[in-house]
């Protein structure tokens, strides 16, 4: 296959993902179901035919995808809402993803039956929520949650993606070297969190600071700007042994938060930039996954599933929020918007990558694992919303941005 033929390829696939959307907003689908089933269409076992395993390659797409993803995500959060629920929200990235993966590991490991690694690589994985989902289950819902509410669920969404990503390398690190002391571990967690915090606030302050004194020749560069310095506040962090994906998600709040010439345009433009990233993401991890190896993994992906929807969620964010200002319904409805999405699979490339044992299996359980939670909770949480009496009774106007506001 030539490159051209590559390149009709990938624009009919984006171009199908586009009006998938409408499919979506009609039947109340997750779109990113539609996307990973694109994906899977144009695979191996699809019509496509296409033959695709490379799960390094998979790996870097996604971890560009998440940084332009949560950069927008910070670019459109609104401070004033956020702020008074950042206490919460932190505990619940932390604490709460920690607490999570335990509850899992338990259920997985002594109720379920699954190996010592499986189990402890899968609890890591899967212990975050993933924020692209979490907003479009917010945005599909079509309802509105008040001020506090919604920030939460934004905040611990868009921020708890380090702490999965630390327990993913420190599993693997254990089951590679099993001597790797618990200490060690813990102060590599220590310096990502403030590093990615401290640098995020600092690098999101220069990037401000040079938006709005320098007055670029053409409007076009401001979008191109907003580009350059996600990938470099990425890779600095990261470098540095900080936490990147945590700093690209502070700076955005702290540029999208403040006063600037263009800056609806470079605000729209990004916003256009993670839905490609969106939809690159998916297809590609679509067609990564065989679907005719789903089969073998459904009956304890049924099991995992229901094991952390049920109990292993509630149970973390009942322990993180009990003396909090969330009443009960209001904690059964944040439980219940712990959904997995691409974050989860992302992950899962790392035991490929490093060869781990019985890697191809947990990478189809955790891929079935996320479908279903996806296509479960994100069906009924707009129904939650109504029974508990979470909505303000106000339908949402904004269709326009994915990260609904």
């Amino acid at each position: 296959m030539n490159l051209d033929i590559y390149i009709a390829v990938a624009g009919f696939l984006l171009l199908l993902c586009v009006f998938a959307n409408k499919l979506s907003d009609r039947f109340g689908i997750p779109s990113l179901l539609l996307f990973l089933a694109l994906g899977m269409l144009a695979g191996v076992d699809g019509l496509g035919r296409i033959s695709f395993q490379d799960s390094r390659l998979t790996n870097y797409v996604g971890t560009v995808a998440l940084i332009f993803i949560l950069f927008n995500g910070g670019l459109i959060t609104n401070w004033n809402n956020v702020k008074n629920e950042i206490i919460r929200g932190s505990i619940l990235s932390t604490f709460g993803v920690f607490l999570t993966a335990m509850f899992l590991f338990v259920g997985a490991y002594f109720i379920i039956g699954l190996s010592f690694e499986v189990s402890l690589l899968l609890s890591a994985i899967v212990s975050s929520t993933d924020a692209p989902a979490v907003f479009s289950a917010m945005r599909s819902a079509n309802l509105q949650l008040s001020p506090k509410l919604k920030s939460l669920l934004e905040f611990e969404s868009a921020s708890n993606d380090p702490m999965a990503v630390f327990l993913s390398v420190a599993a693997i690190s254990y089951i590679n070297n099993p001597q790797i002391g618990v200490t060690n571990l813990s102060l590599i967690f220590v310096n990502q969190i403030l590093l990615g915090t401290l640098l995020g606030f600092i690098f999101g302050r220069i990037a401000t600071y040079i938006l709005q004194n320098a007055r670029l020749p053409y409007p076009g560069l401001y979008p191109v700007y907003g580009t350059s310095i996600a990938f470099l506040i990425y890779s600095l962090t990261q470098l540095l042994g900080g936490s990147g994906f945590l700093a690209v998600y502070i700076a955005g709040i702290i540029i999208g938060n403040s006063i600037f010439l263009y800056r609806r345009h470079l605000i729209r433009f990004n916003d256009s930039l993670a839905w490609i990233m969106q939809i690159s993401m998916f297809l590609i991890l679509g067609l990564l996954v065989n679907p005719h190896e789903l089969i073998a993994v459904m009956p304890v992906g049924f099991a995992c599933t229901i094991f952390l929807i049920f109990i292993a969620r509630p149970l973390a964010v009942f322990i993180c929020l009990h003396r909090g200002n969330f009443n009960y319904k209001e904690q059964l409805l944040i439980s219940w918007a712990g959904l997995k999405g691409a974050v989860p699979i992302i992950l899962a490339t790392y035991p490929l990558i490093e060869k781990i044992p019985n890697a191809q299996y947990l990478f189809n359980l955790i891929f079935f694992l996320v479908i279903i939670s996806v296509l479960f909770q994100s069906k009924t949480f707009p129904t939650l919303i109504e029974k508990l009496g979470l909505s303000e009774n106000k339908p949402s106007k904004d269709k326009k941005s994915w990260f609904s506001k």
